[in-house]
């Protein structure tokens, strides 16, 4: 691979799962690099997920110039990541990458390590990593959290990056991990203008609706015993849309049935988000932890009225001070929340219209990506070098 720096890029994102909010924000930078005239690739697990999964990274093909490449990862950290990071730097290398940019905490891994490792075979390869999350949900006095924190510290000798999608992030990364010895900055997601456009619920749209994974960090339990002292309180449950798929599927069934609900319950599968907006009148986002979510972002910018936990990032979208925030984990705070929104329509849903109009200029998909696009021109030039620096992530005209 030559010192000098090209205008055209080879960009490879690593992730574990096709899935949620850290997929979009990767199928973002994608498209916005690939039409800046880079050749983006995308490593991923090839058994997760099913035929939405499928689609999902089908949709993103046609921006993939280096295409999808098999990664195993597995969800739980074991003997098995020994040999699959020994496959991952074959894989890797074999792709002849420019940045290698890993997305939670098994894509950061594998994307830092193989960095390091294609280094010392001589490549001028920069590494970049954006947490989503990930390891740092671990609680810091764990014996999980501390074996987390301290490989996360590691992998900073082999980073040329780290991006925050929010600043709540950065403080966690800081308080858990300590204070970044690489290059860090909050890079917030963003939106496309076409998601601007307004979502109208359909006529048999049920009272509320939450979308995600089926597992306890979302807070689906919270919702359903909400719902049920709703039902205390007024002899009905407002009507759910549970849309998704994960492994508390189960559960959350038994729970509905538990509590007396299960007629007023839906589950729905995983369907496209615009979709899933339609199917409702009131969007709930009851997580115990979050960065900075998707979901919030983009039904903030369809005005579709929502209530969200006080967790991670989502008062930096919705603001601090905000009635739609409740105190996670506590379903009486969301009942409430609940029923003074439905009782309210019309008050609930021109404050909707307010938000909109105010994340639409904090949010862009275009300011994202030129930020990463920035970082990516910064580490290139020290790692090879100043000749070439004019030349560096040129957009294509």
């Amino acid at each position: 691979m030559s010192s000098e720096l090209s205008s055209s890029l080879r960009i490879i994102h690593c992730v574990r799962s096709p899935v949620g909010g850290t997929f979009r924000h990767i199928g973002d930078l994608a498209r916005e690099q690939s039409r800046s005239g880079h050749q983006v690739g995308i490593a991923l697990d090839p058994s997760f997920g099913g035929q939405f999964e499928a689609g999902l990274v089908d949709s993103l093909k046609p921006f993939l110039a280096i295409g999808v490449a098999d990664l195993p990862m597995s969800y739980s950290v074991g003997m098995r990541d020994l040999s699959s990071t020994w496959r991952a730097i074959g894989t890797l290398g074999r792709l002849a990458p420019d940045v290698l940019h890993g997305h939670g905490a098994k894509g950061g891994l594998f994307a830092r390590v193989s960095a390091m490792a294609l280094r010392m075979r001589g490549s001028k390869v920069a590494s970049f990593y954006t947490p989503h999350g990930g390891s740092l949900h671990h609680n810091a006095r764990s014996l999980a959290g501390r074996a987390y924190f301290s490989v996360e510290r590691a992998l900073e000798r082999g980073c040329d990056g780290i991006f925050h999608v929010s600043r709540y992030e950065q403080a966690q990364y800081i308080a858990k991990v300590g204070t970044p010895r690489c290059p860090a900055t909050v890079v917030v997601n963003g939106l496309r203008a076409e998601e601007f456009a307004p979502v109208q619920p359909d006529a048999d749209a049920s009272d509320v609706a939450v979308m995600g994974m089926f597992r306890a960090l979302k807070g689906q339990d919270v919702l359903l015993k909400a719902l049920a002292i709703i039902r205390d309180r007024t002899g009905t449950a407002p009507s759910v849309d549970l849309i998704g798929e994960g492994p508390d599927e189960a559960s959350l069934r038994a729970l509905a049935a538990e509590l007396q609900i299960a007629d007023r319950v839906t589950f729905r599968p995983l369907m496209p988000t615009r979709a899933g907006f339609a199917r409702t009148k009131v969007l709930i986002v009851p997580s115990r932890a979050e960065s900075l979510p998707y979901i919030v972002l983009e039904a903030a910018a369809a005005a579709l009225p929502l209530i969200a936990s006080r967790v991670g990032g989502i008062p930096e979208i919705l603001g601090e001070t905000s009635p739609s925030l409740v105190a996670p984990g506590e379903p009486a705070d969301l009942a409430g929340a609940i029923q003074r929104a439905l009782s309210a329509p019309v008050a609930v849903k021109d404050a909707a219209e307010e938000l909109r109009a105010t994340i639409r200029s904090r949010f862009s998909v275009e300011a994202m990506a030129g930020s990463v696009q920035e970082a990516y021109q910064r580490a290139l030039i020290d790692r090879r070098g100043i000749e070439g620096r004019s030349k560096v992530l040129m957009p294509a005209e």
